[in-house]
Formats: structure tokens, sequence, C-alpha cells
């Protein structure tokens, strides 16, 4: 026996938020969609949900697909369900936020895109959809967490400098921190390690580096580590 629904299902889609850290500035990856409504229009990168993936699956698929970008770091981020979000039809999405490290992905624009490039946050064009409030939403949930978890190592390179470090929260955080509290904090931090080694060719006194350790980082959160900047 083949069960009917009595109501209409809304369409489901998803949209991605992908943030990078590029010349001392914080932006975003967009479209340029390719397909009406909005053909012409910039927007952020997403499509409708297929009945057989999840939807990180198709997050990542259309990710992939719209701008060459995969293996990143990447979640869930909220509902938005305006009834009159999309002219097509009654469509829901569920938004992700992404961050990537540019140095080591490149973009490219395929399917249903005619281009792909990074935006400045402070210099955005018009977005398509509700795409605005989607992106305002990603950047309140980014300076939120980066404050309590360290999420913000996935847009530096694999080893840092203090002082990258502590502009990359104060991009994110949008405020001045001051650098003897923060590097007072960071060494605290046994995550956060010295490498031994310090940058090459720089025109200031080279710096020392720093690395990431994620798994002392995910053992120390089990045992009740409290993290803030």
């Amino acid at each position: 026996m083949t069960h009917t629904y009595e109501f209409a299902r809304p369409a489901l889609t998803v949209d991605i938020v992908v943030f990078a850290l590029d010349d001392d500035e914080l932006k975003v990856m967009l479209i340029e969609r390719d397909l009406q409504p909005f053909a012409g229009a910039w927007a952020l990168p997403g499509g409708f949900v297929r009945v057989d993936e999840t939807l990180d699956e198709a997050a990542r698929r259309e990710l992939h697909e719209e701008t060459g970008l995969h293996d990143i770091y990447l979640e869930q981020l909220y509902t938005f369900g305006q009834v009159a979000r999309d002219p097509r039809e009654r469509v829901v999405t569920v938004a992700f936020y992404a961050l990537v490290n540019l140095a080591g992905h490149s973009v490219r624009a395929s399917t249903d895109a005619r281009n792909a490039a990074w935006f400045s946050l402070s210099d955005l064009p018009k977005l398509a959809f509700d795409h605005a409030d989607i992106l305002k939403t990603a950047v309140e949930r980014l300076r939120n967490k980066v404050s309590y978890q360290p999420i913000g190592f996935e847009l530096l390179p694999e080893r840092f400098t203090l002082t990258q470090l502590q502009r990359l929260y104060e991009l994110i955080l949008d405020r001045e921190l001051d650098k003897r509290n923060f590097r007072k904090k960071v060494l605290a931090m046994e995550f956060v390690k010295e490498t031994g080694e310090i940058e090459k060719d720089v025109a200031h006194r080279a710096a020392r580096l720093y690395r990431f350790d994620k798994r002392k980082y995910d053992r120390l959160m089990k045992q009740g580590l409290h993290f803030e900047i």
C-alpha cells in the first residue's frame, strides 16, 4: 500500500557561507548565478537536496560543484523558512558555514554558476534571495563561537605567528585585543604548540611559529576545558 501525504511538501535546499582570510581581510565566497531567478546576481553557493543524500552530503556536493572547494571545515548553521524567500516555490533552506585556508584551495565556477569569487565582508554586492540574512547570521555565529572554540585555526596556515593569530581574532570579533593579554592567554593554551621554527624571508624581525594541536584540544575538551578569548 502506497502512503500519500495530505499536505504539500516544500522543496529543501542547502546554502553555504564560506569564510576565508586573505590580505588581512575576512572574506566570503560568492557565486554569480547563471539561472533564473536572479540570473546574473551574486549569491551564496548552494542548491536543492536530492532525495538520496543527507544535508551534509548535499552541502559538500553543491559546494564542490559550484566552487571546486572540498575537504574543508563545514558546520550546520540555521534553517531559514520564510514563506516568500524563493519566488519559484515554497523552499526551506538549511544553511551551513565553512572555513577555509586560501593557501591550499583554489576556486572555479561550474554547473549553474557563471563565476565564483571572494568578496570582503566590508564590500559586498547585493545578494539574491535572503542570502544577506543568512550571511549576517553566519557572521554572528562565527563571532560568538570563536570566543570559546578555536575554529578560527582553520583559516590560518598550518604554521602561524601569534601576530597572525591575534589579527585573525580581531577581524572576526571586529575589535582590537590587548596584545599582552592575548599572548598570555594563547601561551597558556596547551593546544597551541611552538614549532621551534621562525619566519623566513620577512622584512621585519622574524617571529616564532606555532601550530594548532587538534588532538590535544579534543582531549582537553573531554576533560572540561574552559576556553575563552
